[in-house]
């Protein structure tokens, strides 16, 4: 039958040999052999155990509890509650860095960011519910919520999307006129993009377009002002006659 040393158990398992002598003085886990010298050795029966001490530390529960659980539940049983563990992690882990990039895309679009601004556009992100879904048909829906550009994404078509935009507000600050070169121009580059991203499908892109328009209360879409949304119809126009 095998066995393992202390340093050996504790070079394998990344737990320092005080920890493992600690675990045998509160008989959390100790060691099926000892020889004359006081020498510790571990079974494989006793590296499972450990395993399990491991696992179950890794949930933030406290010796006492986990001494409890040990003989209670079964291997398998600790892999599946350190599985649904890691899975609340990875949720929450997700859940940060969508917030972190669509802050990110914040700061692309907005210049200058005000704390309460920031505090308001991520409130708005994580509690309003995605109203604008209500105003499509079903099979309507499941394309548009995998194709619409979102400031949790960082792929090309939302980079390419929140670049006109910032285009389209400098020309607004700069008195730049929608029926110009450069109005003619973001509205080739946002027709070609809407028909890209909407696959051809024009009938959906006005019926989009339309919802795009209502109060942001009614949508939950990215707040874009009036002054943005009419130099985007009148370039578009521009670009189409």
């Amino acid at each position: 039958m095998k066995q393992w040393t202390t340093g050996e158990v504790s070079k394998q398992r990344h737990v320092s040999i005080r920890t493992l002598r600690y675990y045998d003085q509160v008989n959390l886990l100790t060691p099926s052999f000892k020889d004359e010298n006081g020498r510790r050795y571990y079974s494989e029966k006793d590296l499972f155990r450990l395993e399990k001490i491991i696992i179950l530390k890794s949930l933030s529960l406290p010796l006492d509890t986990i001494r409890d659980l040990l003989d209670k539940l079964s291997y398998k049983q600790i892999l599946i509650s350190h599985h649904n563990y890691l899975q609340e992690q990875l949720s929450q882990l997700q859940t940060s860095i969508s917030n972190t990039t669509s802050l990110i895309n914040m700061i692309d679009l907005e210049e200058s960011l005000s704390w309460e601004h920031v505090i308001e556009l991520v409130e708005n992100s994580q509690n309003i519910p995605k109203k604008w879904i209500d105003y499509f048909q079903d099979d309507e829906q499941s394309f548009l919520q995998e194709i619409i550009p979102n400031l949790s994404n960082n792929d090309k078509t939302t980079q390419q999307y929140i670049a006109l935009l910032r285009r389209i507000e400098w020309c607004i600050e700069h008195n730049i006129k929608a029926e110009t070169d450069e109005g003619f121009q973001i509205g080739s580059k946002l027709i070609a993009l809407s028909n890209d991203t909407f696959q051809g499908d024009t009938e959906l892109i006005e019926k989009f377009w339309e919802v795009r328009k209502l109060p942001v209360e009614e949508t939950g879409l990215y707040p874009i002002s009036e002054d943005v949304l009419d130099f985007v119809e009148r370039c578009i126009t521009y670009a189409t006659t």
